[in-house]
């Protein structure tokens, strides 16, 4: 059995093993990729012979038919069930809360328990339902390292990188609560219609930097966008970084999901204090990168995020300094209102100022489009996740109501 320390250090998949649950004394299934899989059988005296068809199966009722109990798994022979149950698990983190905001946007707050010799730890994940699509906002890190000053996440200090397994199980505890798998009455094998999936979207935006944690992103976004299992197209999963360089070609090369950067800012000695980690890596050498990214073209743009800060980073010289810095990037713009959260020292950009910033990007050729802030009356926005393991005290959770209300209105 691999050491946590061995888990979370980013060694090569073939050194992985199945990660213990200090609960059950289980390793979770979720998370292995097929060759892992197969060697979790074979060490458990499944004959090399099957060994493969029951890779099959057991893909199939994980990630096809959604299942948590190996007893539904009704074509695979009660022998195999019972040592399956006996030795590995395949169940779903803890809901510890649900909260549903007043514009549908739902957020869970996770609890997984115990690696090795540490701890629970809670994640936030969120769920955003739009016209035509709905996106999952998955973590992949328990905290940030990253202290971006005006995110909230950042507040809350890095207690570890999340296993495959965790990471994938965000999207299968939602595709649960949504009624995203195939129901009871579905041929064995048949797969939800895309066009009837309520999650269209991964983005990896949530909770820690994903390139942080890149063996295990890694593993958790193949399987998801295996065409055999939970099959999300990779155009429809984006990987968010703050600008860890080193990685960024290997994400195109090695993962093939779409990229977003980051950016808020267009100066070094600016961004140095919004995003800590341009002191590391400068915008330099973070557009070197971003040029580099394999596949790009204009059907495969990255996205550049940008929250609106008043007086900080909205003038319109800031505008220019943007189109100029992304000049010959095929590119998408992504402006995000920002979200107040509590014991913030910033504000939100006015929305004439943010709707000429964006006036000036589109004349210049690049889309622009202004994020429509979602599940801010549950701190579900962009900025907003941290651990309720660092739960506000009821008070500060009535002054943070109390804010909202005078600054948007009721019905924000």
């Amino acid at each position: 059995m691999a050491s946590l320390d061995a888990v979370i250090s980013g060694k090569p998949k073939a050194a992985l093993a199945p990660v213990e649950d200090a609960i059950s004394g289980k390793p979770s299934l979720i998370g292995l990729d097929r060759e892992q899989l197969a060697a979790a059988l074979r060490d458990k005296g499944v004959p090399e012979k099957q060994v493969k068809m029951r890779v099959a199966q057991i893909w199939n009722w994980i990630y096809v038919r959604g299942i948590s109990d190996f007893d539904a798994m009704s074509n695979v022979a009660k022998d195999m069930r019972d040592m399956l149950k006996a030795n590995f698990t395949i169940a779903r983190p803890e809901i510890v809360e649900e909260q549903v905001s007043n514009d549908g946007t739902r957020k869970w707050l996770l609890r997984f328990p115990p690696r090795g010799a540490g701890r629970p730890v809670e994640v936030e994940t969120v769920y955003i339902p739009e016209e035509g699509r709905g996106t999952l906002c998955i973590s992949s890190q328990v905290g940030c390292s990253l202290t971006c000053s005006f995110c909230h996440t950042g507040t809350q200090k890095l207690v570890r990188n999340l296993t495959s397994e965790e990471i994938l199980s965000q999207l299968l505890l939602a595709r649960d609560r949504l009624g995203d798998f195939p129901d009871r009455n579905v041929p064995v094998g048949a797969m939800l219609p895309s066009s009837d999936r309520k999650i269209t979207n991964v983005v990896m935006m949530g909770m820690g930097e994903p390139l942080y944690n890149f063996e295990e992103v890694k593993r958790a976004l193949l399987i998801a966008s295996d065409g055999d299992g939970l099959s999300l197209s990779k155009r429809r999963i984006t990987l968010s970084t703050s600008g860890v360089v080193p990685e960024i070609y290997r994400t195109g090369e090695e993962i093939g999901v779409m990229l977003a950067i980051s950016l808020h800012a267009v100066r070094d000695e600016l961004r140095d204090m919004l995003v800590p980690i341009n002191k590391k890596y400068p915008l330099k050498e973070l557009m070197a990168a971003c040029r580099a990214y394999p596949g790009l073209s204009n059907a495969r743009r990255i996205t550049f995020e940008y929250v609106m800060l008043k007086d900080v980073n909205d003038s319109l010289e800031d505008a220019k300094g943007l189109v100029q810095l992304l000049k010959g990037i095929p590119a998408k713009i992504n402006l995000i209102p920002f979200n107040p959260w509590p014991g913030t020292n910033y504000q939100c950009s006015d929305w004439e100022q943010i709707e000429k910033f964006a006036d000036f990007i589109n004349q210049a050729g690049y889309a622009s489009p202004i994020r429509t802030p979602r599940g801010r009356d549950i701190l579900a926005a962009c900025g907003q996740l941290k651990s309720e393991s660092e739960r506000m005290r009821k008070t500060e959770r009535l002054a943070f109501e109390a804010m909202m209300i005078a600054n948007h209105g009721e019905d924000d």
